[in-house]
């Protein structure tokens, strides 16, 4: 087992802080010029603690949203932390359920890679708590610092944030995008659905979001789930000529 204890998990988590750094902050200065108040904001962060579900929560609020809507694409887009969480329990020392809750709570994608990698051997639940607090913590305050920048701006470019939150979706697609085809496959179907249903009026905003989101996944796990039998049957076949 790792010796690694609290301390050394607060090392590890400060660079985490220093990634959350600017897309926290930016968060909170748009909660701000999309109309939340620094409670909601930080409220947000504090309750959620989810980058991209955060960002996605803000649009559907800008478009006044059914509140439900906003949670069932939360969870939709966060759904990949049961497979996380699942495969960090395997990594971690045994631990009381109730411990196992509070840590799994604070698994982000940037947490979960630091622990899953941290070593041999099981990790401490004193070297993940570290991680996660200083994570969290991070989060949270910086979400609170842009939301007071936010407020001490002046109202046109409040306005012109709007833009921003769409570049900023952009940014987070792009590189995921770059040199995967499958990823490509995803983000097109997604948007040509979602299109779809906005031009014909089908699907409010929130659940066009949602119905996009997981038709394209079903979709494109299908194509490339036959895609990768078709490889195996021929591979069989050059093997036994």
């Amino acid at each position: 087992m790792q010796q690694d204890g609290f301390k050394a998990g607060l090392k590890s988590g400060s660079m985490i802080a220093i990634g959350y750094f600017p897309i926290a902050l930016t968060f909170g200065l748009l909660a701000k010029t999309t109309g939340l108040s620094i409670i909601e904001a930080v409220g947000m962060s504090i309750f959620v603690f989810a980058g991209a579900s955060q960002y996605i929560a803000l649009s559907l609020i800008a478009g006044k949203v059914d509140p439900l809507v906003i949670v069932l694409n939360t969870f939709i887009v966060n759904i990949r932390h049961f497979l996380m969480t699942a495969s960090l329990n395997e990594k971690m020392q045994p631990e009381t359920r109730w411990k196992k809750a509070v840590y799994a709570f604070g698994v982000t994608d940037e947490t979960f890679s630091v622990i899953s990698t941290h070593g041999e051997g099981r990790v401490r639940t004193s070297y993940a708590a570290g991680v996660i607090i200083m994570a969290y913590g991070s989060w949270v305050i910086f979400t609170g610092v842009g939301h007071v920048i936010g407020a001490n701006l002046p109202l046109f470019l409040q306005a012109a944030m709007s833009i921003a939150l769409y570049a900023m979706f952009v940014a987070l697609l792009v590189p995921s995008m770059k040199g995967n085809r499958k990823v490509v496959m995803l983000a097109l179907t997604a948007a040509a659905l979602n299109g779809f249903f906005f031009w014909t009026g089908l699907l409010s905003t929130g659940w066009a979001i949602m119905v996009s989101t997981l038709a394209s996944a079903i979709f494109v796990e299908i194509i490339y789930s036959r895609r990768g039998a078709v490889i195996r049957r021929a591979a069989g076949g050059r093997e036994g000529a």
